[in-house]
């Protein structure tokens, strides 16, 4: 297995930073911690590369909020300088990461998304069917397929900083790098358990759920042989000509899922 070191320059290069504020802004150069960022863009700039060079970064305090669209969920959200450093780190690690992703894993990757993952999930009921259209799912009342569908309960809030930190050092022999994480994952929302949780609404939770979840796709797929199956974050689902084998992968207490 290949392994990488001395990233950390790339990371804090001023090119790279620039590259990720360019990201950052995109769609928010309205937002009050932006226009403040960029009244001095330069020298902010210069003092978040020295900052991570010489490993006196701190990110700011996370703000809450409560996003209803339409069920509740709590949203955290970084300082706009701490969103920089979180795209200039995923600029840098994700290519390493991503080519270890399975094709059906549909968050948050170029090319991938909503429409990506509902266009495979119709692509696998016809090809379980054996029939060119989806409503061969029923044919004279008698269903020729099944879906399990699951999600992962309080995903977010559960992740165990440990275990990630064990998944990414498999790739990443930086400890430069590693420290970067750690800062960015101790910034925590305050009611989540010590080296536990990830605050939804930063770029680099997303990008560590998919690096977190990777190993649920690799069982699914090699231990499972699941052929069927897409995954979307925290939601999942499995599609199968057989109701028994979705049972014995999802449910009771025979379910690797359960």
């Amino acid at each position: 297995m290949r392994t990488h070191k001395n990233l950390y320059p790339e990371i804090y290069s001023i090119k790279n930073l620039v590259l990720a504020w360019r990201k950052a802004r995109k769609g928010k150069t309205q937002k009050d911690d932006v226009i403040e960022f960029e009244e001095k863009l330069v020298t902010n700039l210069r003092a978040l590369h020295n900052e991570l060079k010489f490993q006196t970064y701190e990110p700011l305090p996370l703000k809450t909020f409560i996003l209803r669209d339409p069920k509740s969920r709590k949203i955290s959200k970084s300082d706009f300088r701490d969103r920089i450093v979180h795209h200039a780190l995923v600029r840098v690690i994700e290519p390493i990461f991503d080519k270890t992703f399975i094709y059906d894993s549909c968050a948050n990757r170029k090319g991938k998304g909503n429409l990506f993952a509902i266009k495979r999930f119709y692509n696998f009921m016809r090809k379980v069917s054996k029939n060119g259209k989806t409503k061969g799912w029923f044919n004279n009342n008698q269903v020729k397929g099944y879906c399990f569908k699951a999600d992962i309960k309080h995903y977010f809030q559960e992740v165990d900083h440990k275990i990630l930190l064990s998944i990414i050092r498999r790739k990443i022999r930086d400890e430069k790098v590693i420290w970067l994480i750690e800062r960015i994952l101790e910034n925590n929302v305050l009611d989540n358990p010590k080296g536990k949780g990830m605050p939804l609404g930063n770029l680099t939770s997303q990008f560590f759920a998919n690096v977190y979840l990777n190993e649920l796709d690799k069982f699914v797929k090699h231990k499972l042989r699941a052929k069927y199956y897409i995954r979307y974050v925290d939601d999942f689902v499995l599609i199968n000509p057989s109701r028994e084998k979705l049972l014995s992968w999802g449910g009771g207490d025979r379910g690797f899922f359960n």
